[in-house]
């Protein structure tokens, strides 16, 4: 009875003992987030969880999107980075678990540690098994910490196809833009074609002065040398989309051209608040100094001794043949093994680990506030660019009109070529600088999406928040 209380007293102190952590357990650091957004004229607390891309309605789009997100190659290695880390936290989890071997052998000889008269044969198998109590919590604060790494592959994923829609949007946006001015580039060629034809004709005709053909000449090599340009440009965002939807440089086809694009509704941003919630590369950088926020409570149970138990239960025998009828073999023991003196490496390492988690945590407060700087510059652009396309349209229909009336006055010999050159000089910069900035206005609102977390990915991701929420509002009445 009194070998029974020990027992269960020592394993009572085991347990006890187990349940200990040491090192610090995690605290959200505290920030001082800005109440409202400088730059959001409609402040609400509705935050944008929708399929984004969706706004633009062009199927094309859709499709590229959907290609990109199943064959990109760096989605693809994200995704495998999860696995492992989720591997990783069953491999780290087992090391606070007893362990189960096998041994065998056979020898034989007349030396065993001292030299015999005669040989002599051994022989024995048994398994053993060997626990090293996890008293300081270095194993549990190991699984913590892959854990932790694990939450962060998974935001890093995120953050990867969120990065990646948004470049194959943009991208795709670029090559409707050099579409759109490849477009104008041979419209204005046709134009100074026909003008430079008609100058040739009243020069050959001396009717004009050479300089007035050489000056309509010029303007037609502008035109010219603008085609190419743009064709490379194309080929160039042809190659890199190939290269997002993860396959070879191919030609792509597009949809919506520029000028029909619509602009997205105007985006609830949320309060700054909430984007500590929805942004993955927060989310990613917490994870991460959750991860050496844990470490810390490894490197502090490092300084401990480890006590290990071990036994084994099997057969021993001198001789083959008794080796199943000589009874039982075994062994019950224990072993503890601390650092004693090594120079301060031990404290060394706890204050480098808790230097490497205030690192992290300085990551994290940075990559707060660098969040809250994407939001309001993608604010400040989508409300500037209107006002800039405005602008740019006004100019674009005064200068084609200038273009007409300065080819019409001269025509009739009101003025000199000089006009015409400048007005033609104009309206193709017009033209030029309206689809830019039509293309940096959609590619504002893609920026403003991505600075407010992306929303969701899929069909799938959305149908499961929306079930996730009926369920949280169901159980909250």
């Amino acid at each position: 009875m009194k070998r029974s209380i020990i027992l269960l007293s020592v394993l009572a102190l085991i347990v006890y003992l187990a349940g200990c952590k040491v090192g610090p357990d995690y605290e959200q650091p505290e920030l001082n987030n800005p109440e409202v957004f400088r730059f959001d004229e409609d402040i609400t607390d509705t935050v944008v969880n929708l399929m984004w891309w969706d706004m633009f309605d062009d199927p094309v789009l859709d499709t590229l999107i959907a290609i990109a997100l199943e064959e990109n190659k760096d989605v693809l290695q994200a995704a495998a980075r999860v696995e492992a880390a989720r591997a990783n936290v069953g491999y780290t989890r087992a090391d606070a678990l007893p362990t189960v071997n096998v041994a065998a052998g056979a020898s034989r000889g007349n030396f065993s540690g001292v030299k015999a008269d005669q040989p002599s044969s051994n022989f024995y198998a048994f398994p053993e098994l060997v626990w090293e109590i996890d008293f300081w919590g270095k194993y549990r604060r190991s699984t913590e910490a892959a854990k932790a790494e694990l939450l962060s592959s998974e935001y890093a994923m995120r953050m990867t196809q969120m990065t990646l829609i948004t470049s194959v949007v943009s991208t795709y946006f670029q090559l409707l833009d050099d579409l759109s001015k490849l477009e104008i580039s041979r419209s204005t060629l046709i134009s100074r074609d026909s003008g430079t034809q008609i100058i040739q004709a009243r020069f050959d005709y001396g009717t004009v002065p050479e300089i007035d053909l050489n000056q309509a000449q010029i303007q037609e090599a502008i035109a010219a040398a603008a085609v190419p340009v743009y064709k490379r440009y194309i080929a160039y965002d042809q190659s890199t989309l190939s290269i997002l939807l993860g396959r070879v440089p191919d030609s792509i086809i597009v949809g919506t051209r520029l000028y029909d694009q619509e602009y997205p509704p105007e985006i609830p941003t949320g309060l700054p608040s909430q984007l500590l919630e929805r942004r993955p590369d927060i989310l990613q950088a917490e994870a991460d100094y959750m991860k050496e926020n844990a470490m810390i409570g490894v490197a502090v149970a490092m300084r401990f001794p480890s006590i290990s138990l071990t036994g084994l239960l099997g057969g021993a025998s001198n001789e083959l043949s008794s080796f199943t009828s000589g009874g039982m073999a075994w062994s019950v023991g224990g072993t503890l093994l601390g650092p004693l003196f090594q120079f301060g490496k031990n404290k060394r390492r706890v204050e480098m680990q808790r230097y490497m988690a205030e690192a992290s945590r300085l990551e994290y407060e940075f990559t707060v506030i660098q969040a809250f700087k994407e939001v309001e510059d993608a604010l400040i652009s989508i409300e500037t660019l209107k006002e800039e396309l405005i602008a740019h349209e006004a100019r674009m229909i005064a200068a084609k009109n200038a273009e007409m009336l300065s080819d019409e006055r001269y025509s009739k010999g009101v003025t000199s070529y000089l006009e015409v050159l400048e007005s033609q000089r104009q309206s193709f910069d017009a033209q030029l600088s309206f689809s830019t900035v039509r293309r940096d206005l959609l590619t504002s609102y893609i920026e403003l999406y991505k600075a407010l977390g992306g929303g969701w990915l899929s069909e799938e991701e959305m149908q499961q928040a929306e079930a996730a929420a009926a369920e949280a509002e169901d159980s909250s009445k």
